[in-house]
């Protein structure tokens, strides 16, 4: 049997394919910036926090790295509408991101953190500085530095797991790749293209987040 490839309807479906990589790139955006800001908060209560917060923090950082991140989608767009709480697909397919990215980057960054030397702490105490300025002036940003390759990873991770927030009807690059099939029946086709655009996604996601980090952390010395 010879199968015969045809990429004829690109022209037609180029805006669904436009459309879904711009659902992708909204949603990484959103859950990268607000994730790792969640992730740092997170593991600033894990390491440095108050002892009554610890466990719970550990709760919902276990909780989401231990459960589908499919599981935890389903859970926040068809469960939580049981308890009135009412959200669109691109809402729920964003709060399921940045809670996922949360949990994950808190534990990276808690790494960082757990890797300062007592004497930076000791530093910033000996300079009148709160726990928390020292935390913020002293402690976070190198431990951002020695962590930002595997945090940069975890974010691509996430940027590919969004695909299945087409599930949820979330019109995002996949939920255009499954349309276009259906139309089309060109299966092969439609998620070879679809896997490319991830593929070029990845990688350029990959170097905007390490510009990023040297913009961030230049020629800073890693303690």
């Amino acid at each position: 049997m010879n199968y015969q490839f045809e990429f004829n309807w690109l022209a037609q479906y180029y805006p669904e394919i436009v459309k879904g990589i711009g659902i992708t790139l909204q949603l990484i955006s959103i859950g990268a910036v607000l994730g790792i800001a969640l992730g740092i908060a997170c593991a600033w209560a894990r390491a440095l926090g108050p002892a009554w917060l610890k466990p719970v923090v550990a709760t919902y950082v276990e909780l989401i790295r231990n459960t589908p991140f499919l599981i935890q989608l389903f859970f926040i767009f068809f469960g939580l509408p049981s308890l009135g709480v009412q959200l669109g697909e691109l809402q729920a397919a964003n709060i399921a991101m940045v809670v996922n990215l949360g949990a994950y980057s808190c534990e990276i960054i808690r790494a960082g953190i757990q890797s300062t030397q007592k004497g930076q702490f000791e530093a910033g105490a000996s300079l009148a500085m709160t726990p928390f300025e020292t935390f913020r002036h002293v402690v976070l940003v190198p431990s951002l530095q020695r962590i930002w390759p595997a945090l940069s990873s975890q974010v691509v991770i996430v940027m590919l797991g969004s695909s299945v927030v087409s599930q949820i009807a979330a019109e995002d690059l996949t939920f255009a790749a499954n349309f276009i099939q259906s139309r089309t029946f060109r299966a092969f086709e439609a998620y070879m293209v679809s896997t490319l655009i991830y593929l070029v996604l990845a990688v350029l996601l990959r170097q905007i987040l390490a510009v990023i980090g040297g913009f961030i952390f230049p020629r800073r010395a890693v303690r």
